[in-house]
């Protein structure tokens, strides 16, 4: 294989250059994330039963839904739960490896066989089946700055005009809305609707019956009488839209011409679809909205859509209103990932500093240089295939490959330079003959370090998605490196390198100086080291005690699965004890936002009161 190459340099530079190209296209496709997804996928389910109890959600949905999500393919396991606002939430979660879409597909069609069982609420409601990510990526805020609009008008712009807007970006997978929109609100005087012997079921009749969308059809469509000439579409304001309509609906009719209409025995007023989410930022009125990602989505890429995407909404908002973003999780992952990145690049800066210093010849150093890029866009092309993010893993992974990529570059050059140096080869010739000596110890070393990361791969549950990515990175830069070793590193020895002397080394300033040095180290290292060997039990005694320590210092250090960091934000969860009112709640909120005023550090604090695992507070702190 190497002889083909050195034969053929211009086929090897095209190979290099097609895995340049590959690299540089995939770099873009790569979703970007500060870990791989651990979780396995899921699927979660809502269905909203208003006015039900928990009990009752649970015996005519839930468990209605969950008898059919028992026949999903690669289901792991599903979990419920419900609320007392009549909502519920079925997450089902599956194996690893499953394509959310179509696990999605799957649960849609199973739903659909159970969902004329369903009540008339619940499907008028719809059930809303969607695949994201568990953790929110970021939320939005809107206040009124004026105090103009209330939260329920807020409410009502964010759902008509951003979330819907907010859902077309790609890789959004979901908006969850902390509020809703405007809708008619009929508050029913029990103690009146009894006085005129009526009931609930007749006065949602009525309504149902008075306002409704009707199509009258044409006036003079076939079959029309002879000589018609024209026809007429008709139009029937049959839909209410005021409060005053809605009053006016008949609920019963005397024959003496007296009724009794809604407003007779009820209030009429424009309000909240729902009253389950209260929203306050900065301690003032507001709403706001999480989005999460869909499944291998780009958090980086997303974030920035998103943004966008409210800066060309902006101008259109209604004077009054203003937009924010108080939590956003993207500036870190896009922080941690060019770390790593910075760190990449100095490694690479290192290891040319170091190849130059030892090797002392740039033509020497420069292959090496040229070959460990290479290697590094190749991996990212495969990364691509097999469906990898780059995340702060994989470019670890990849920080710890370039000193192993490099040396297989580096055992070829320095071959070849001994073949010209004791022989007096050309550098064609030089490297024929080296190559047919160290080409077998080259698959050697490449086997032998690809087997020693590959296992870990393999390792189950969420350990194994976590490592996965790092091995698979580090195993596929080293046998991209062996594979250029094979080819473009002959190619470029046999086209770049110049005949030298045996003397070569006999250099004088710096590099003569640091020769000597090193000459020396050397020879005081070997020395000593031929006396600890004469020393046998004095060694094992001295190894066996640093394997002691080494175990007792493991014992006392903390464990975890992931390392904690400073994001920039805090969540503070408020909850009081079962059946307290929203007033309460707002009472406690209210003390602890004046506690957290005088603090500042804190840009935005954000809360959100009604989330059913908490009330839930996040405070973006400011940077120092």
């Amino acid at each position: 294989m190497p002889q083909f190459f050195i034969n053929r340099p211009v086929f090897a530079w095209v190979i290099a250059l097609f895995i340049v190209l590959v690299g540089v296209i995939a770099i873009p496709q790569l979703p970007i994330a500060r870990y791989p997804s651990v979780a396995p996928p899921s699927v979660i389910i809502y269905a909203t039963y208003p006015g039900a109890t928990p009990q009752t959600l649970n015996d005519s949905v839930v468990s209605l839904v969950e008898q059919e999500l028992s026949g999903v393919k690669h289901l792991l396991y599903f979990e419920s739960s419900v609320d007392t606002s009549g909502t519920a939430q079925i997450t089902a979660t599956f194996k690893p490896g499953t394509d959310p879409e179509l696990a999605q597909v799957d649960v849609q069609n199973r739903i659909k066989a159970v969902e004329s069982r369903l009540p008339h609420a619940v499907r008028q409601s719809g059930l809303q089946v969607e695949s994201a990510g568990s953790g929110f990526l970021m939320m939005i805020g809107m206040t009124s700055p004026s105090g103009q609009y209330d939260e329920v008008a807020l409410n009502d712009y964010m759902a008509r005009n951003i979330v819907q807007e907010l859902r077309r970006i790609e890789g959004v997978g979901r908006v969850q809305l902390f509020g809703a929109e405007q809708a008619m609100r009929i508050w029913v005087d029990p103690s009146k609707l009894t006085a005129y012997g009526l009931t609930m079921s007749e006065l949602a009749q009525a309504i149902e019956q008075q306002n409704a969308q009707i199509a009258p059809g044409r006036i003079g469509d076939e079959p029309a009488l002879p000589g018609q000439r024209l026809t007429v579409p008709l139009t029937v304001e049959g839909q209410l839209e005021t409060p005053e309509q809605f009053a006016a609906i008949v609920l019963r009719a005397g024959a003496d011409g007296s009724k009794v209409v809604i407003g007779d025995v009820a209030r009429v007023e424009l309000g909240a679809q729902s009253y389950g989410f209260s929203n306050r930022e900065n301690g003032v009125v507001a709403t706001s909205a999480a989005i999460q990602l869909s499944p291998g989505a780009n958090a980086v890429r997303t974030a920035a859509a998103v943004r966008e995407r409210l800066a060309e909404l902006a101008p259109s908002m209604p004077s009054g209103m203003a937009y924010s973003v108080p939590f956003d999780t993207a500036p870190f992952v896009k922080v941690s990932i060019k770390k790593v990145i910075y760190t990449l690049f100095e490694a690479m800066v290192l290891v040319f500093l170091v190849m130059f210093l030892f090797l002392q010849n740039l033509r020497y150093t420069l292959i090496p240089a040229i070959v460990a890029p290479i290697a590094l866009l190749g991996t990212f092309a495969v990364m691509l295939l097999a469906g990898f993010s780059i995340n702060s893993l994989t470019m670890f992974g990849m920080v710890l490959a370039i000193g192993i990529i490099v040396d297989d570059a580096i055992v070829v050059v320095e071959n070849v330079e001994r073949q010209m140096a004791s022989h007096g080869l050309s550098p064609r010739e030089a490297t024929v003959q080296a190559m047919r000596e160290i080409t077998g110890a080259v698959i050697g070393i490449t086997l032998v370090l690809t087997a020693v990361f590959i296992p870990m791969a393999f390792a189950s549950g969420s350990v194994g998605v976590i490592y996965q990515q790092f091995t698979f990175s580090m195993a596929v830069s080293i046998l991209f490196s062996a594979f250029l070793a094979l080819s473009l590193t002959p190619a470029l020895c046999a086209t770049l390198l110049r005949p030298v002397s045996p003397d070569h080394h006999a250099k004088h300033g710096f590099f003569g100086a640091f020769n000597r040095g090193f000459e020396r180290l050397t020879a005081g290292y070997s020395k000593r080291v031929a006396r600890l060997v004469k020393c046998n039990g004095r060694m094992m005694a001295a190894f066996v005690v640093l394997c002691a320590v080494l175990a007792f210092a493991a014992g006392q250090l903390p464990s975890s699965f992931l390392p904690d960091e400073d994001q920039g934000y805090f969540m503070t969860s408020i909850q009081l004890p079962t059946g307290a009112t929203s007033e309460r709640t707002l009472d406690v909120v209210k003390a602890f936002e004046a506690h957290v005023a005088s603090r500042p550090a804190l840009d935005t604090n954000l809360v959100v009161q009604g989330l059913k695992w908490s009330n839930c507070s996040g405070h973006p702190v400011k940077p120092s």
